[in-house]
């Protein structure tokens, strides 16, 4: 009997142990391939953190087809914790009495009912819904969000716009739909080639990094802004400050928006920007919507001052049937699906578990939000 006792001790110890070494192989090479940045202090050190003791996680389809035994395979990190499975993100809010811990979405909905709330796991990467929040700032809790995970997945989307604008690709499509060969809808000199352009990423965080190494390896010149800094990866040509802005943007063939929603970037795109822009230059918006000021983008479109635009996020969101959007002179729309591809949701569900894992043993955690920054 006491045999029996110790080898279960010893496999509850283990098992303890194992859980508390660190991330599986796995979720540190996704750390390290993806840069995410841990927080400088461990979470038991703040007033709010403890244990986690009930969990509200939301399974709406994408994340029960992509994970059906998620609850599960989250529960073998998290301790004794009570999971509760919210189906949709609003019926979260409905759950969330006595709930300390949520993974799910960060909004005013979810902060007036989760009164008890410790942790918010945002599971994407913007957070202006959440910070535009007067609650917020009343409440000592920890928010982290997607930040660097969807980066890959938008990356390429911006590089596929890139092409589709630059080659002209989208006017062909549209002679392909009336079944016209028309070899004169494009004139060749207007087909741009990419090696040796000048691309200005706006925003050098995870996505805009993403964004740089690939149009980099295209034999292009990159520059870009960031709030931060102007520390950048040796792809990056010249990392410059917000307030340089439009002095590179003069100098870029094309133009992408990967900016969070923040004050300082609500209305930034406007008729002002776009004239510092190169005549024929191109604009790309994988940030947000509101970023831009959509009748100035659309005027900048109309009189030629611009070559044309990709946005894969518009204001207003969804865009309406008859919006003058939908018709302006050389565009291309998606409706804000940029972040998918077939690996994201594994990158999702590796964030998720090792956040969890460090919060329940108290931990340095990752893609920590900065309330007052926005992001």
């Amino acid at each position: 009997m006491l045999r029996v006792l110790g080898v279960l001790l010893l496999a509850f110890w283990f098992g303890t142990a194992l859980s508390a070494t660190g991330p599986d192989a796995a979720t540190a090479k996704l750390i390290q391939a993806l840069g995410l940045e841990q927080s400088p202090q461990p979470v038991r050190e703040a007033p709010y953190w403890q244990t986690p003791r009930r969990i509200v996680v939301v399974m709406e389809a994408r994340q029960r087809e992509s994970r059906p035994d998620a609850v599960a395979w989250l529960q073998e990190v998290a301790g004794d914790a009570e999971f509760v499975v919210a189906p949709s993100r609003d019926a979260a809010a409905k759950l969330l009495d006595g709930a300390d811990v949520l993974l799910g979405y960060c909004s005013h909905e979810t902060l007036k009912h989760g009164k008890n709330l410790r942790y918010i796991l945002n599971y994407s990467a913007g957070v202006d819904k959440c910070t535009s929040s007067p609650l917020i700032r009343e409440r000592d809790l920890l928010v982290t969000n997607m930040r660097r995970i969807y980066g890959p997945g938008i990356a390429e989307h911006t590089i596929g716009m890139m092409y589709m604008l630059t080659r002209k690709l989208h006017v062909f499509h549209d002679r392909q739909r009336e079944q016209q060969w028309d070899r004169g809808a494009v004139q060749r000199n207007e087909m741009w080639e990419l090696q040796g352009r000048t691309l200005l990423i706006v925003g050098l965080g995870g996505v805009g990094t993403e964004i740089a190494r690939r149009a980099s390896a295209l034999g292009m010149r990159v520059l870009a802004t960031r709030n931060s800094s102007r520390e950048g990866p040796d792809f990056v040509a010249y990392v410059g400050l917000s307030d340089e802005l439009s002095e590179l943007a003069a100098q870029a063939d094309v133009v992408v928006n990967a900016t969070p929603l923040t004050a300082a970037t609500t209305g930034l795109f406007d008729r002002k920007f776009f004239s510092k822009m190169k005549p024929g230059a191109y604009f790309i918006n994988v940030g947000r919507g509101k970023s831009v000021v959509t009748g100035d983008l659309i005027e900048a479109l109309n009189s030629g001052r611009l070559g044309g635009a990709a946005l894969d996020v518009q204001d207003p969101e969804p865009l309406p049937a008859g919006h003058p959007l939908w018709n302006a002179s050389n565009i291309v729309i998606t409706p804000h699906i940029s972040a998918g591809s077939d690996a994201q949701m594994q990158r999702f569900w590796l964030l998720v578990r090792e956040n969890l894992r460090r919060y329940t043993q108290g931990e340095h955690m990752l893609n920590v939000v900065d309330i007052e920054r926005g992001y």
